[in-house]
């Protein structure tokens, strides 16, 4: 298990400031490297995390002009399968990964000539899509709608279950996990960053201090560090998870637009569901399974609100792709912030000030992007090449403060 600092005893090489699964995918990447972790969160798994649907479409998530993140992703999405046969080794739970790629349709001719403009920049970008007819993709999928205009295929997409990931790495981080809250960084006379005080009056000492943090707690921690800027900000969307029976046998993600509205359905394995009267996530055997559906994206903060608009919003266009959703169970709704950048690359590595590093700003794609991120944030504290060159793009010092300009220059 990964060796924790005492409280004002000897530091940890790494403390790591986020418990969601970007920081627990650093933190558990950096205990395996043999560095000493702390990982500080009061309730890890609950923010972002807790919503994310799982979907490793490196390139259903392609858009445009997000040519740099779409590298990112790519690169981070390949590392998948061994990261999840690593956690699996690792503690002996199963971190499946669905394989059957993803089918992206359209509803009307209006979103079918939206799909044929994102299959354009897929070939542009020497990625992987092909369109189909919509009779072969009811070939591979008999659940989908009677009514589409046009359908593609993704071969190469992936999805996992992000609260059975995260829960695999709290157990493989054991000890490590201390449910507080920071409050506050502490700097040496240097301007390094020495230490991490949580809300219960301890002091973390550390060697460095990773934030994985939500836009919110990012905002709080850094209101002393001046001398950096980190702008994430929370973008609002919904999940909801739904218990389908063997009546709805769902073997591939289900992306599409409806009338310009983007809406996904994400299938889990067989055994996944929560059958009446068991409550969400306890199975009801091999003829159920869980399915997630979602695409909302405000810019709201965290309310933890679900508007009862939205909701009907997911479930009529979810239907409309795949009406078999009709019979299914309705278990779960989950709106949370994710946090993003002006530009949506995600900020990893180091920021400038000593002693402190990021991996936060992830946007839609954290659960995509968390193995790249753990690995390149290992690199920075152990002195290797970054993993891949895409992470330039991602470099936290392009949103540095502007150097201060001498007394009585205009600006």
């Amino acid at each position: 298990m990964p060796t924790p600092s005492s409280p004002s005893g000897t530091p940890s090489d790494v403390v790591v400031v986020g418990g969601g699964i970007v920081g627990l995918a650093v933190a558990w990447r950096a205990a395996a490297s043999g560095l000493s972790v702390t990982v500080l969160d009061p309730s890890p798994g609950e923010g972002a995390t807790r919503a994310a649907a799982g979907m490793l479409a490196a390139v259903s998530e392609s858009d445009f002009g997000e040519r740099e993140l779409a590298r990112l992703n790519v690169a981070s999405a390949a590392r998948w399968p061994d990261f999840a046969a690593r956690l699996a080794a690792a503690t002996g739970r199963d971190v499946p990964l669905l394989r059957a790629g993803s089918l992206a349709v359209a509803y009307d001719a209006d979103d079918l000539a939206l799909l044929r403009r994102v299959l354009a920049l897929h070939r542009e970008w020497g990625l992987a899509s092909a369109e189909v007819s919509v009779a072969a993709a009811r070939r591979r999928e008999p659940y989908l709608g009677p009514r589409l205009a046009g359908a593609a295929v993704v071969e190469g997409d992936l999805a996992v279950d992000p609260r059975g990931a995260h829960a695999a790495l709290v157990q493989a981080l054991g000890g490590a996990l201390v449910r507080r809250t920071a409050v506050r960084l502490e700097r040496d006379g240097a301007g390094r960053v020495v230490a991490v005080h949580d809300d219960g009056g301890a002091r973390h000492a550390a060697g460095a201090v990773v934030l994985a943090t939500g836009a919110d707690a990012t905002a709080a921690l850094l209101d002393g560090v001046p001398d950096l800027r980190v702008p994430v900000r929370p973008v609002k969307g919904v999940t909801l998870r739904l218990d389908a029976g063997p009546e709805l046998a769902l073997e591939h993600v289900v992306r599409g637009t409806v009338q310009g509205r983007p809406v996904y359905v994400v299938p889990r394995g067989p055994g996944t569901g929560a059958g009446p009267g068991t409550g969400t996530g306890t199975g009801t055997g091999p003829g159920h399974r869980e399915i997630v559906v979602g695409a909302t994206s405000e810019e709201r903060p965290d309310d933890r609100r679900a508007e009862a608009g939205g909701v009907f919003a997911l479930l009529r266009d979810a239907r409309a792709l795949v009406p078999g959703i009709d019979e299914a169970a309705l278990v779960d709704v989950t709106p949370r912030a994710r946090p993003a950048t002006p530009d949506n690359l995600p900020l990893v590595g180091a920021t400038g000030v000593p002693g402190l590093l990021a991996a936060v700003g992830h946007g839609r794609n954290g659960v995509l992007l968390a193995p790249l991120t753990a690995d390149a944030v290992v690199a920075e504290l152990t002195g290797a090449p970054p993993p891949d060159p895409a992470l330039s793009a991602a470099d936290p010092r392009r949103f540095a403060p502007a150097d201060p300009l001498p007394e009585g220059a205009a600006r």
